[in-house]
């Protein structure tokens, strides 16, 4: 009986999944995406074209590969359907590769007016959320009151809702919030119509009878492990359990099932919103990686924050996902650097640490090492031999401090620019 890969980022998110994940596929069968919302874009770029994804998996653009957006996801059909209409313009017949569960859950529009009215009672305390609904919409399915792609198929499912949005609307009420969802409503009605044009599985069964049969299948995550609600850096953190243990509860397979676990991480560091960032650069270097790594987000168009690589929170990352392989990317974006530095331990009121702490603050200081830049354009190199000395040897140290080998360069955002050792 085959197991499940797991591919997920290591960092806050932003790593470059899409690109890996397609990359990948040839090897599966199914490719099946685990937890998040639409706020998370995975940008492909192959063939002289360029896609950004928000739900649907990465294994779209491989003819033949069986796609599940699973129980873990939670869904906006309006985003949805736009997304699948894009790509079917494209020539990619979705209808055929793609399957939903019916245990996902779905974001109404009053999620979206609920994900604003928190952030402004928040004031400065904001999290720095895109606003689509996805907190609101995870906080209604741990309280029992979520709305699931299952329920479009019952006859009382307008009921159904009608009670959802209007308990949103006392909510909405009691933070003396303004909004008006006439025409969002329309179009999310329109929407989920189109929704249920797709198939509606129990795709903890589907899953599960594909490896019974010996199928290979992956499972693709979405944000990163710093941005998991649980271990991340709370609560400036998505809704979901970014990390691989939220494979079992996302897709509904046995821990026993989990075989490889690919993590995937930027050669430097990337963060979109308020929180913690130990290595963020406010310098010209810091500009300079956000310029040449064209570091905005795929879905919001935010500028991304922008600082050197940390060991620290990767060591800590590795260990939370039992991570097997790792896989680099944008290493070609630190190609003119004289010089490269990496975190290697933090200090906290003058104490030294390896460490990822319960709460990062102000007092948590990087300690770091330098490494001489490889000064060349490695978007040329085909073969992990065609890579100068200073590159290897940063590699090579990235892989004796975390104990697994880096699998996987990518030099460029094209799928043909990736070096597989």
């Amino acid at each position: 009986m085959k197991k499940v890969d797991v591919i997920l980022g290591l960092q806050w998110g932003d790593e470059g999944k899409g690109k890996v994940v397609d990359v990948l596929t040839p090897r599966y069968e199914v490719v099946a995406r685990f937890q998040g919302g639409p706020n998370a874009g995975h940008t492909l770029e192959f063939g002289g074209e360029k896609y950004v994804l928000r739900s649907i998996p990465s294994g779209i653009f491989q003819g033949g590969k069986a796609n599940i957006i699973g129980n873990g996801v939670v869904l906006d059909a309006i985003l949805f359907r736009k997304e699948a209409e894009e790509l079917a313009r494209s020539g990619h017949d979705l209808t055929r590769q793609l399957s939903i569960s019916k245990k996902a859950h779905l974001i109404l529009p009053t999620h979206r007016m609920l994900d604003a009215a928190y952030e402004a009672a928040k004031g400065s305390a904001r999290i720095g959320t895109t606003g689509k609904g996805i907190g609101p919409t995870y906080t209604d399915k741990v309280s029992r009151n979520g709305m699931r792609v299952g329920d479009l198929l019952k006859p009382d499912f307008a009921e159904i809702y009608a009670a959802a949005k209007a308990r949103h609307e006392r909510i909405l009420r009691s933070l003396h919030f303004d909004y008006d969802i006439a025409e969002l409503e329309r179009e999310w009605f329109e929407a989920v119509e189109y929704l249920k044009r797709f198939r509606l599985i129990d795709s903890e069964y589907a899953l599960n009878a594909a490896l019974r049969a010996d199928k290979a299948v992956l499972a693709e995550g979405a944000q990163g492990t710093l941005l998991d609600v649980d271990f991340g850096s709370y609560p400036f953190v998505t809704s979901s359990n970014t990390v691989s243990a939220g494979v079992c509860t996302g897709l509904g397979v046995a821990p026993n099932r989990i075989g490889e676990v690919f993590g995937i991480f930027k050669a430097y560091c990337t963060r979109v919103g308020s929180g913690p960032f130990p290595t963020e650069l406010f310098d010209e270097t810091g500009t300079e990686l956000r310029r040449i790594g064209h570091e905005y987000g795929a879905v919001t168009g935010r500028e991304r924050r922008c600082g050197w690589l940390d060991l620290v929170a990767l060591k800590y990352a590795i260990m939370i996902n039992g991570v097997t392989q790792l896989i680099m990317m944008k290493a070609d974006v630190m190609n003119d650097f004289d010089t490269i530095r990496v975190a290697t331990a933090y200090r906290v009121d003058g104490v030294e640490t390896t460490e990822f702490p319960y709460s990062i603050d102000d007092r948590v200081e990087p300690v770091y090492t330098d490494f001489e830049g490889w000064r060349c354009d490695l978007r040329a190199c085909r073969s992990y031999e065609d890579f100068p000395a200073p590159f290897k040897r940063y590699v090579d140290f990235i892989e004796r401090e975390t104990g697994v080998p880096v699998k996987i360069v990518s030099v460029g955002p094209d799928r043909g620019e990736t070096v597989i050792r």
